[in-house]
């Protein structure tokens, strides 16, 4: 089992930063992926960016240069470090962990997700 929290939403100002905190708990020797995704009001839930095992990292294009997700050296937190936030940037924002174990002898796949944190960038 995995435990996800994240933590540090808040209102930040056009042009500012904001650093997003996923704090992972259990079985953390599992984890394979850990992805931020955002969900603004009225649209779909959106991958922002992505940290494989390996530390590479990965971010779609309209987020890339402002958005960076790393790892907190020695732990288990996963970040993310957003820059010249705009209003387009408001939504909340969860983060997922993916995992790959053994269940029975069958590699098993599983996804946990936290409850989320609300960032706003009034316009």
């Amino acid at each position: 089992q995995i435990q996800v929290v994240e933590s540090g939403g808040g209102l930040v100002p056009a042009g500012g930063s904001r650093r997003l905190s996923c704090a992972v708990s259990g079985n953390i020797e599992d984890i394979s992926v850990v992805a931020w995704y955002r969900q603004a009001p009225g649209k779909q839930r959106e991958a922002v960016a992505s940290i494989a095992i390996s530390n590479r990292d990965y971010y779609p294009d309209h987020v890339k240069g402002r958005f960076t997700i790393f790892r907190e050296k020695g732990g288990s937190t996963v970040y993310l470090q957003m820059n010249s936030l705009t209003p387009d940037d408001t939504a909340v924002y969860y983060c997922r962990v993916d995992t790959l174990s053994t269940v029975g002898g069958t590699l098993e796949r599983r996804e946990y997700w936290g409850q989320g944190t609300q960032v706003t960038v009034p316009s």
